[in-house]
């Protein structure tokens, strides 16, 4: 009996001790994955990205997008139609990152590539944030050149790092899919905090101090800028920075020649530009409406955090159950599920256009023709958001009338499932192949490419860089 008993007894520890290997199976699962890519990328670009993509993307975004709602409806007392147009133009800087690209490309600052562009966005970040917090009755233009200003100092990070991720993701193509994972996963994971917190913020210390706080994100911007290690160039030759854009000009054309370019370009811009925001006219509805709801600062941005968890689940889907699926079947049931689940369906729709986009980038111009799509991507996004505030004029939905705000979401969410029928324009190829031709993916010669390693960041403390190696 006792030996009897014995045997039950490891049977039954068995089987309790199962279900919780299972459970912290789960829970360590995302730091192995990390663990994978930090040995792979090396930890400090993995950073490099959290910093960039979560902190001063995803949580600036969060707090920064109620702020601006509240600054534009109560500082600058503007009709819905209006807010939604000035939005757009405060993402303009967006539109031009194939710039900010051709200038990280081509144009060395003080013989290096990539740390001084991370430091210019920080700093100009943090002066216009700063700026719009410290001084009082700003006019209107001046409101929305710092906005700009602000908007611009994060294009510029973004399509920095945007060049480190596109240039890894031709060197390591099976971890192209994880590392827009990260991206995405930093994004929303800081998105949801910045969502969570903004509306206590903008409560407590109003929308201008909000912008003050605005200025830490930008500052750790320039501090990855000071951290970043990159190979000095010697000897730069400015006077060929001419031909440098010419030759970068033409790779570009040559490149959007290529059918399997220009055909998901179409696509993308189009399925973004026929999702019309009308962010305002619910915004101005939910907050100031005699018959709507009339939410607080708090609930507003615990709505927003809302739609951060949906864009979180939205990453954790594409990179745990459809990253290997081709990108066509992918794209069709998330347009068909778009409406319905916007933020989750959104992000995953997003996640492998954004794939995608890596791997229709020819070697030598990685961060600019990754700009120039991500470009597309933003003018698609500016017309949804122009057509948005043109759909809320035309129906008169302002300050105090709503009786036809149902009309334009009727009409909204008819556009979002058009671009359905343009899905032949999307390969149906395995995503985890190359796109491009052979000879396209050729790296570029030249005293002026830097090697991928030189990407990644240097440690503030070398003996635990040299410890992570060790182990």
């Amino acid at each position: 009996m006792g030996q009897e008993g014995t045997l039950l007894l490891d049977g039954q520890l068995h089987r309790d001790k199962k279900p919780k290997n299972r459970i912290l199976g789960l829970i360590l699962r995302p730091f192995y994955w990390l663990g994978k890519l930090s040995e792979e990328l090396h930890w400090s670009f993995v950073s490099a990205v959290v910093i960039v993509y979560g902190i001063n993307q995803g949580m600036s975004l969060g707090l920064s997008k109620i702020s601006t709602q509240y600054y534009m409806k109560d500082e600058q007392k503007l009709q819905p139609s209006e807010a939604q147009i000035y939005f757009g133009i405060i993402q303009l800087p967006w539109v031009v990152k194939p710039l900010w690209g051709l200038l990280t490309d081509t144009l060395p600052i003080f013989g290096y590539r990539r740390r001084p562009y991370f430091m210019l966005g920080g700093f100009i970040g943090v002066v216009a944030m700063l700026s719009l917090s410290i001084n009082q009755n700003l006019h209107l233009a001046f409101a929305l050149l710092c906005l700009m200003a602000g908007s611009a100092g994060v294009a510029i990070a973004d399509v920095t790092i945007d060049a480190c991720v596109t240039e890894n993701s031709i060197s390591y193509p099976s971890l192209a899919s994880d590392m827009q994972s990260l991206c995405g996963l930093s994004s929303s994971v800081g998105q949801l905090i910045g969502f969570g917190i903004s509306g206590f913020l903008v409560h407590l210390i109003g929308s201008k101090g909000v912008f003050g706080i605005l200025s830490i994100p930008a500052g750790l911007v320039i501090l990855v800028g000071m951290m970043s290690r990159e190979t000095y160039v010697p000897n730069v030759a400015y006077k060929r920075v001419s031909q440098k854009f010419s030759d970068a000009g033409k790779a570009m054309w040559m490149a959007l020649k290529c059918q399997s370019v220009w055909r998901p370009c179409i696509y993308m811009y189009i399925s973004l530009a026929l999702s019309f925001h009308i962010h305002e006219g619910m915004f101005y509805w939910y907050t100031d409406a005699k018959d709507g709801p009339s939410f607080s600062k708090e609930m507003v941005g615990s709505i927003s955090s809302v739609g951060a968890v949906g864009s979180l689940l939205g990453v954790l889907l594409y990179q745990n159950a459809f990253k290997n699926h081709p990108f066509r079947s992918v794209l069709f049931w998330t347009q068909l599920l778009d409406a319905a689940f916007s933020h989750m369906i959104g992000r995953l729709k997003w996640m492998p256009l954004l794939v995608l986009s890596s791997k229709l980038c020819p070697s030598g111009i990685e961060g600019t023709f990754f700009a120039l799509l991500m470009s597309i991507d933003h003018i698609g996004m500016l017309t949804a958001s122009w057509g948005g505030g043109l759909l809320l004029h035309t129906f008169n939905v302002t300050r105090t009338e709503f009786d036809n705000l149902w009309i334009v979401i009727v009409i909204r969410s008819c556009l979002r499932i058009l671009p359905v029928c343009i899905l032949f324009l999307i390969p149906s190829s395995d995503p985890n192949a190359s796109i491009l031709p052979t000879e396209m993916l050729k790296s570029k010669k030249g005293d002026d490419i830097v090697e991928n390693q030189n990407m990644e960041m240097a440690s503030l403390v070398s003996n635990v860089d040299q410890h992570l190696v060790d182990t």
